[in-house]
Formats: C-alpha cells, structure tokens, sequence
C-alpha cells in the first residue's frame, strides 16, 4: 500500500472537513429575494424598497462593494438568519430562521453578492 504524501494528506483533511461546496440556487434566491426582500432592500438592491421609507434604519444597499466586502459571508448568513438585532445591527432586520431552510440562506447570500458589479 502506498503511503500519502504530506501534502496530499493535508488536502484529504481539508477535504473532509468542508466537505462539496454549496452550488447557489440563484433562481430559487431571487424568487425569494423579490418575494420576501425586495419590499425594503429594492428591486436593484439598493436598500431603496417601497417600505425602505418607513424603517427607522435605511437597509443595506448591496451594490455598495467597498461596505459589502468588509461583511463575511458569515455574517450576512448570521443577520438574515437571526435579525438585525441579535448581530448588532438595525431591529428592522427581521429574523428568517422560521422562514428559510440554511440552503436558501446561503444562496440568498450568495444572491445578495451578485448585485455589487465591480
């Protein structure tokens, strides 16, 4: 039997433990981005939704990439899931957890991405 490199070793471990990464539904996302999202966050992402006037915090314009790239992937999966609250944000970030499988959360993330063009 031949013996694993190092290396190799490492990346089998590497491997293992993130196991395949998630492949985003973008269609389901944005069916539920422009169901459940675009009421204050806009059609375009801007945070300028029709009910965007009424919140006491202006929502988060995701086109905006230098504010966007300083949020992990994590944390925008942490406030969509918990709320604004529990993640030091504005309260008018509703919770999803009760709405939302973790897999429409990653892709809601990664949906929310697409929309800062450099």
């Amino acid at each position: 039997m031949k013996r694993l490199t190092p290396i190799l070793m490492a990346a089998l471990v590497v491997a293992c433990a993130t196991g395949t990464p998630h492949a985003a539904d973008m269609a389901a996302a944005k069916q539920n981005y422009d169901t459940f999202c675009v009421k204050c966050h806009g059609t375009n992402g801007k945070g300028d939704g029709p009910a965007a006037a009424t919140l006491s915090t202006r929502p988060r314009d995701f086109t905006d990439c230098a504010r966007m790239s300083k949020e992990s992937n994590d944390q925008l999966f942490n406030v969509i899931k918990n709320g604004g609250a529990a993640n030091g944000m504005s309260a008018d970030m509703q919770a999803w957890s009760t709405g939302f499988e973790d897999s429409e959360i990653t892709d809601l993330v990664a949906y929310v991405r697409s929309f800062c063009k450099k």
